[in-house]
């Protein structure tokens, strides 16, 4: 399992940031695939089963929006805490 963290958005979406601020706060390092800039990066998302960003996925999960509990979840499963 990586323990890389990625982070689907494009710009303009206000979930996706709030999710990278979160991240960042964490002080978790991830990558940013923006799915308006490559088809692939489209197709990842939906081959995880969502139609819609932002999508975070490490440790092999993936979690849809911006739900705090959820990404908190997410991050310790990963085994990402500080």
């Amino acid at each position: 399992m990586s323990d890389q963290v990625i982070v689907y958005s494009t710009e303009g979406c206000g979930d996706c940031s709030r999710v990278k601020r979160m991240l960042q706060s964490e002080g978790i390092p991830f990558e940013v695939r923006d799915i308006m800039t490559s088809e692939a990066y489209q197709q990842e998302v939906e081959r995880l089963g969502f139609m819609g960003i932002p999508v975070t996925v490490a440790g092999g999960r993936a979690v849809k929006g911006f739900n705090h509990g959820e990404l908190k979840e997410l991050i310790a499963a990963a085994g990402l805490n500080q």
